[in-house]
């Protein structure tokens, strides 16, 4: 698409001064380069984001390229479609979740900072939505500064969040909210130094990037502290010896508030906040998850003002999933994701938006709503094998479960802890819900094809 200077953007909606503003931007960065279409072509959507999609794989589409295609932007993707929006995925493998109902789909190491910026420019798309952590980072900065696409939520907090050294000591350093103690080691003698230093035992040894709890050990004494070490080694997004040890906090429960940034009433952005999500974890790594999770309402208020707090400091729009400790009237502030959650998942049944069409809406400028439609409940089903193509057999017995859905994931391939489908559930409450979730789950068996 060639743009020019004497382009006169006639859109009835924009105001005269917003006009003055293309006409400035078009001048000072130049129509006819790529830098500079891509600004313009930018600043026009932002401008008709509110009240305007395009047709997909049109000229007017509205384009969104997810960087993470597993169930999860798998899930974005189609809250996306429906809005009518044109989706790529990208993934470091074939056949992931999302490129199975994307527009186009791209296999490339996201890591690679080089590789990602082509793509980018490739594809220009309008919105870039990065669904993991193991992605260039530096890249997704120069690729907002140079506005060739809008990062969502923004480049800063993809690039604060994407370890757990970065978000750890904006939350404790900066914002000053209550955590665990902690300290960072980049060896084994280093580790023990912390620990011994005042960390002690039991402590949680974690890599500063992973997802899923991948690499993460309850250490309850020095004796499990080597194993614990190379244990976070192999569970690391990327290839670095850095990790970090926290205290161990004695919490009642865990939560995830889904935290939304969303333009309001007002047109500013806004926060809102999803009912509290309790879980179960297993070495890190979610089992299942209920909403809404009870708390005391000295609690909640303080758990939604710290979510505010952090996701307000890292700004910009979508769903973000922060994770707490709470006991009693404490809370304590874990970590943040910003995208969707996996404990969020059982939204799908229980809100009347789920996390992913909240993120959808958020990223686009619409309305959402974040309130509870019944007491639901998630349950993960596992692989059980290593094998590749793998199928499901006694669905129809699970989905038998009164108010059960369930969804398999269609990842290409299986092993024995690897997360294949999720099984929902409703019910009169969140014990009954999480009866029928772990009901429908167990009846799921997974079977080489």
């Amino acid at each position: 698409m060639t743009l020019s200077l004497a382009w006169d953007f006639e859109l009835t909606h924009v105001q005269h001064s917003k006009r003055h503003r293309l006409r400035g931007l078009a001048t000072g960065l130049g129509a006819g380069t790529v830098f500079g279409e891509n600004a313009l072509l930018l600043l026009l959507q932002e401008l008709s984001m509110k009240s305007r999609i395009g047709t997909p794989l049109s000229p007017a589409a509205t384009k969104v390229m997810l960087l993470g295609a597993g169930e999860l932007g798998k899930e974005v993707i189609i809250a996306l479609q429906r809005l009518g929006v044109e989706t790529i995925a990208v993934d470091r493998y074939a056949n992931a979740p999302g490129h199975q109902v994307a527009h186009r789909s791209h296999v490339i190491p996201m890591a690679d900072a080089k590789q990602l910026r082509e793509l980018v420019e490739r594809e220009r798309p309008y919105i870039i939505v990065p669904e993991i952590e193991a992605i260039a980072t530096d890249a997704l900065v120069e690729i907002e500064r140079d506005r060739l696409a809008e990062v969502i939520p923004t480049a800063r907090a993809a690039q604060l969040t994407m370890n757990r050294e970065g978000i750890r000591r904006l939350a404790a350093e900066t914002l000053k909210l209550p955590t665990s103690p902690y300290q960072f080691a980049d060896s084994l003698p280093d580790l023990m130094g912390a620990i011994g230093n005042g960390i002690g035992y039991p402590c949680v040894v974690k890599p500063v990037m992973s997802s899923s709890g991948k690499g993460q050990s309850l250490v309850k004494s020095a004796d499990d502290l080597i194993k614990a070490w190379h244990y976070a080694q192999s569970g690391a997004r990327v290839k670095q010896n850095r990790v970090i040890v926290e205290g161990f906090i004695d919490f009642e429960y865990e939560i995830t508030l889904l935290t939304v940034r969303a333009l309001g009433a007002s047109g500013t952005v806004e926060t809102f906040f999803c009912e509290p999500i309790g879980h179960v974890q297993v070495n890190g790594d979610y089992v299942e998850s209920w909403q809404p999770q009870p708390m005391r309402a000295a609690a909640a208020a303080k758990a939604r003002a710290i979510a505010a707090q952090v996701t307000g400091d890292l700004g910009g729009r979508g769903i973000f999933g922060v994770e707490l400790f709470v006991k009693g009237d404490e809370v304590w502030f874990s970590e943040v994701s910003p995208r969707p959650h996996d404990t969020g998942m059982v939204t799908m049944c229980s809100q009347v938006q789920s996390e992913f069409e909240l993120h959808a809406r958020a990223i686009l400028g619409l309305p959402v709503d974040t309130s509870l439609r019944a007491p639901g409940a998630s349950a993960v089903i596992y692989g059980g094998m290593d094998a590749k193509g793998i199928a499901f057999e006694n669905v129809a017995k699970a989905l038998e479960v009164p108010q059960s859905d369930l969804r398999l994931f269609g990842k290409p391939e299986s092993h024995p802890k690897r997360r294949m489908g999720v099984a929902l559930a409703n019910g009169p409450d969140i014990n009954e819900a999480r009866l029928r979730a772990k009901l429908v789950a167990s009846r799921v068996k997974p079977v080489k094809a």
